[in-house]
């Protein structure tokens, strides 16, 4: 019984998307890990990007999200596996909440002219916030298949 409420527990704090891009993976893995396309895809509409990127396992990240009203919303991480085109991995901290690092997971899967997302966000701490992140990465999904011609 334990085991069964640890598994509903995690799910409901762990958020898992899918999302097929129209673009070849290794075009998809580097939209994901260089700033200037993070630029154009990484917050979600209508808040504009502006992201920095130390690619290397160890290496930090920066993404500062503003909105039409100058508000500002900022999130880094550190790069804990970058296996170029096929996963990504890095911690997720909202630099204004108290909440602990998450863990992101991004596996890119090759569909021919096409890419497979699977995106895997662990360690939300409630299933409020799992939503909050559910609306704000499929919104970022979304500006990245228009970005990638879809």
């Amino acid at each position: 019984m334990a085991t069964t409420a640890k598994k509903e527990a995690r799910a409901a704090t762990t958020l898992e998307i899918r999302r097929t891009i129209p673009a070849p993976r290794e075009r998809v893995f580097d939209a994901w890990t260089q700033a200037k396309e993070l630029n154009k895809w990484s917050a979600p509409s209508p808040m504009t990007p502006k992201a920095e990127v130390d690619l290397r396992v160890g290496g930090r990240y920066r993404i500062v999200m503003r909105g039409p009203d100058g508000s500002e919303m900022r999130v880094g991480g550190v790069y804990r596996a970058i296996e170029r085109p096929s996963r990504l991995v890095y911690t997720w901290k909202w630099e204004e909440s108290p909440m602990d690092d998450t863990l992101i997971t991004v596996e890119f899967f090759d569909r021919g002219k096409a890419t497979e997302v699977l995106l895997r966000h662990e360690g939300l701490t409630d299933p409020e916030s799992r939503a909050r992140h559910e609306h704000g990465w499929n919104g970022c999904l979304d500006n990245l298949v228009t970005l990638m011609g879809g």
